[in-house]
């Protein structure tokens, strides 16, 4: 890994030249990875509910995210894509990186052929039929 990000400057940076990146990117009002399993199909690694919006970005890049309220499947080769784009942030003591940490056990109990996914949240009103939304919505209490 040659570039690091070892201030909360360089923080912001790199999640603005994500943002920026992403055509007509809204930022999440919540999001989440998880692997499939539990009463409700999905059981969550992470969920983040208006925070960590770098990770909500890089996720974003890797598996279209833009906007609307969703889940997207991702494999193992995107999660690792995803936490390669990521790893950077790990220089930088000002913050721990409960997302890296997650999506990287995540990654090594995921088999070749299984999918992770990610889901997200725009507008908590926006009505879903997507079972992982329903599923982040109650993890977080919503």
């Amino acid at each position: 890994m040659s570039e690091r990000w070892e201030t909360v400057e360089e923080i912001s940076a790199a999640r603005r030249r994500f943002e920026e990146s992403l055509p007509d990117w809204r930022r999440p009002a919540a999001y989440g990875v998880g692997r499939p399993g539990g009463p409700d199909g999905i059981e969550f690694v992470r969920v983040n509910d208006g925070e960590h919006p770098l990770p909500a970005a890089v996720l974003a890049t890797v598996c279209g995210y833009r906007g609307a309220t969703g889940s997207f499947p991702l494999s193992r080769a995107e999660l690792t894509r995803a936490i390669d784009l990521l790893a950077p942030a790990e220089a930088c003591t000002a913050y721990e990186h409960p997302n890296l940490w997650a999506w990287r056990e995540l990654r090594d109990e995921l088999h070749e052929d299984h999918e992770a996914a990610a889901v997200f949240i725009d507008d908590w009103e926006a009505p879903s039929d997507d079972p992982h939304v329903k599923a982040l919505r109650k993890a977080l209490g919503h």
